[in-house]
């Protein structure tokens, strides 16, 4: 009997040991605060924590019902009504209301809101996605209304159909007021609070280490999420990260160096895993920079590098090139006149020359510190650009530092000369990639006397792009399409499958073409 009894209590530990989930990331997060990142690493961990309006069919850029359990626009498409599920609560306790909704909107939206989080704060992406902020002229928004406790409407100044899906961008995570109040400058940061009402918990940050998320009780969707304990771990190397997962003390990972897949399909313990590509790796050359200022000097850079062979060496099957800066799947979007840049060093060499640059010159080359779907090997493929440039006698610096402060640090004036960066698209419109990259004020990008850069010619397209319906639509992204091209601001390298990797024994995993997805459904037997 005593032998029954203790091998009764080994089978119940046994059964009620937690399940614990530990994902490799690629960095650390800029902040786990909603709407004050830009970053997809940051975003990885905050889906985690927090839920959206509008969340995305699995897989998809599909909308569907998230916090929002429905909503509905006039027939102008400037006023949205969106109808919250009842009952759903943070995860310290409070409960998710229209005042909650409108408590985190106007923070994103309103510069002069007093529960704005000071120290560097910059809440971007708001004006990046909806056109300005509160005061603004651009600004698509106009007006916040709760119309009862569980129903919130949003007035635009301009129609807006795809309001929606940018609304529930991975951005713009629903946090608890009660923990923002609470928590002040400390919110999302190590030593605070995040509070959302997402399937985990936050537990521990820290930092250069990891991040300790466990299974919230609460969680609005039955049987959701399926483990008890997530867990972060910081792996900036890909090398490191793949053998970390060979080794088994990581499940799962993103961000794996296409020329890694062989290995991963012959290692019997792993599965190879392929995100649906849906973003654009580019060069950005910014004019405040004396050579760069002239379009002769970008459009020679651009035919200087031998995109193809770059992506067939770093990519293989899993990246493709072109001229344009929206994903292969808005074709619709996309000029039939605009093919690619021409690989040329000699027709480059003589661009340079008629700019009065015969003898090349200097150029800084910041690349990323860390991986990225688009750039998974950010350093070599930083090399293998400068090496095509010293052919035609451009002179490469290359250049890097902290994440948080690459992504800080080339907004302000005169910014980077030139810096390799990308975007994975939050929704499926050419409106979301090109406003963020073109739509003046450019955050990122300087005209020669150091001010943010303005091109009417595209601001007027892209503002009239964004509220035109049907095939002129099509027509006007067309003529955008043709705009970025000649410019060469921003020279698309590549649109890639990101290489993703699990161990065989983790399942329910279904990655999203918009960079990021929840783990409420991923297990592991």
């Amino acid at each position: 009997m005593k032998k029954l009894l203790v091998g009764l209590l080994a089978a119940l530990s046994l059964g009620m040991a937690q399940k614990t989930l530990v994902f490799g990331s690629n960095g650390e997060p800029v902040s786990l605060e909603p709407g004050n990142i830009t970053d997809g690493i940051s975003i990885y961990v905050q889906r985690q924590i927090y839920d959206t309006l509008v969340d995305f069919k699995p897989g998809t850029t599909e909308p569907v019902p998230g916090l929002a359990e429905s909503w509905e626009s006039n027939k102008e498409a400037t006023v949205w009504t969106f109808r919250l599920r009842r009952g759903v609560r943070f995860h310290d306790g409070t409960e998710l209301t229209a005042e909650a909704v409108k408590f985190n909107v106007e923070r994103w939206w309103d510069p002069k809101n007093p529960t704005r989080i000071d120290a560097a704060a910059r809440y971007e992406i708001w004006p990046y996605l909806f056109g300005g902020s509160k005061g603004e002229e651009g600004s698509i928004l106009k007006e916040i209304q709760v119309v009862d406790k569980y129903t919130i409407r949003f007035v635009l100044s301009k129609p807006f159909p795809a309001f929606p899906a940018a609304i529930g961008s991975g951005y713009f995570g629903i946090a608890s007021p009660t923990a923002i109040q609470k928590d002040g400058a400390k919110y999302g940061s190590p030593t605070g609070s995040a509070v959302g009402t997402g399937p985990f918990r936050l537990v521990e940050w820290r930092p250069g280490d990891q991040i300790v998320l466990e299974r919230n009780p609460n969680f609005w969707k039955p049987g959701l999420p399926k483990v008890d304990r997530l867990v972060f771990k910081v792996i900036k190397d890909p090398a490191a990260r793949l053998a970390a997962l060979k080794a088994g003390t990581i499940d799962f990972t993103t961000d794996i160096p296409p020329s890694n897949l062989r290995d991963l399909e012959a290692d019997p313990n792993l599965d190879a895993v392929f995100r649906p590509s849906f973003n654009v790796g580019y060069l950005a050359l910014n004019p405040s920079h004396k050579p760069l200022a002239d379009k002769r000097v970008r459009q020679a850079i651009a035919m200087a590098i031998n995109k193809k062979a770059i992506v067939q060496a770093f990519w293989g099957r899993l990246g493709v090139t072109d001229g344009h800066f929206t994903p292969p799947s808005m074709k619709a979007f996309q000029s039939p006149k605009v093919t690619d840049y021409e690989f040329n060093p000699q027709k480059a060499k003589a661009l340079l020359a008629q700019a009065g640059y015969p003898n090349g010159f200097d150029l800084e080359l910041w690349y990323m510190p860390v991986s990225r779907p688009y750039f998974p090997t950010p350093k070599e493929i930083a090399e293998a650009l400068a090496a095509d440039l010293s052919a035609i006698g451009i002179r490469v610096k290359l250049q890097t530092k902290d994440w948080a402060s690459y992504l800080a640090d080339r907004k302000k004036s005169p910014g980077f000369q030139a810096y390799m960066l990308g975007w994975t698209g939050d929704y499926g419109d050419p409106q979301n990639f090109y406003d963020p990259h073109f739509l003046g004020p450019i955050a990122d990008l300087f005209d020669p006397q150091g001010k943010n850069l303005v091109i009417p010619e595209l601001n007027e397209l892209l503002v009239k792009g964004a509220t035109t319906p049907g095939k002129e639509r099509e027509a006007i992204y067309q003529r955008v399409d043709e705009l970025t091209f000649d410019l060469a601001l921003r020279v698309p390298i590549v649109h890639s499958q990101p290489l993703l990797a699990k161990r065989k024994n983790v399942t329910g995993w279904t990655p999203s073409p918009l960079g990021s997805e929840s783990f409420e459904a991923v297990d592991k037997r």
